[in-house]
């Protein structure tokens, strides 16, 4: 980020983050740490897999800049930002404290979130949806270490792309988007989340768990993505007037790239494209 970009912050009514996964190789924390410090808001929504504790069962892997991450959180909380953490499936160990607050953050399973347009938005990490995460733990885990190898080899792909002066991409992503049972998770574990929030009366839900950040209306409901800090950088936003737009956060760029329009609140928003 430039100079100027962090004299002026980038205003936001509301932030989500989710899967950031501190404590694992993955994770891009310099960028987390980045677009924390260039951006202000009143609500600031950790969406789950912020820490990944089973990440760090495998070894502890926590370098400076993780530090910095939950520093910059923290000072946001001081500051007057409300800040909720919603655990998800690799932090799980933090719905042991539900309801409780440490440091100004909300420990909290599930939270309705109201924007500035009167919506009311159902925030959750979204593991609930995931039939292997409930259905099969071990399954899931061995998925998981598969995801952190395949992690590995993209960081060696990145150094060399940067070398070039390229910025980062994320093998993960491009073979997720391309192969056809992932294509059909993803859109099967967006529909239960909506059909969840119709169920619920919502206007929408937010969520994250899947690494694939997307903004769009399903079955009459507002379906909404935050993503992920280790394949795209990106963070769902709310303005001041309740419009929603994915932002990419990158390392080349001195300000946020937006990954579709602000949202209307009188029409349907265009789907990202894969």
């Amino acid at each position: 980020m430039t100079d100027l970009t962090r004299m002026i912050p980038l205003k936001f009514r509301s932030l989500f983050l989710s899967d950031i996964h501190l404590g694992s190789k993955g994770c891009q924390a310099h960028l987390v740490l980045d677009f924390l410090q260039s951006t202000e808001c009143k609500h600031l929504y950790l969406v789950g897999d912020i820490v990944d504790l089973w990440a760090l069962k495998n070894g502890v892997y926590w370098p400076e800049a993780h530090n910095q991450v939950v520093r910059a959180i923290l000072d946001k909380a001081r500051n007057g930002t409300e800040v909720v953490y919603i655990p998800g499936n690799h932090d799980e160990l933090f719905r042991a404290h539900l309801g409780a607050d440490f440091g100004h953050v909300a420990i909290r399973d599930e939270v309705v979130h109201t924007s500035a347009d009167g919506r009311r938005y159902l925030v959750i990490h979204g593991d609930a949806f995931d039939t292997v995460v409930q259905n099969g733990r071990w399954l899931a885990r061995i998925g998981s270490h598969a995801y952190d190898h395949l992690l590995a080899l993209n960081a060696v792909i990145n150094r060399v792309r940067q070398w070039f002066g390229l910025d980062y991409w994320s093998l993960a992503g491009f073979l997720k988007y391309r192969v056809k049972n992932a294509v059909r998770y993803i859109s099967d574990f967006e529909t239960a989340v909506a059909e969840d929030a119709v169920r619920r009366g919502l206007d929408g839900m937010i969520c994250g768990h899947i690494h694939h950040a997307e903004i769009r209306d399903i079955a009459g409901v507002r379906y909404g993505n935050c993503g992920d800090w280790v394949e795209s950088c990106t963070a769902l936003v709310e303005h001041h007037d309740g419009r929603l737009e994915l932002l990419r956060w990158t390392a080349s760029t001195a300000h946020s790239a937006p990954l579709n329009p602000p949202s209307s609140p009188t029409r349907p928003l265009p789907a990202k494209a894969a």
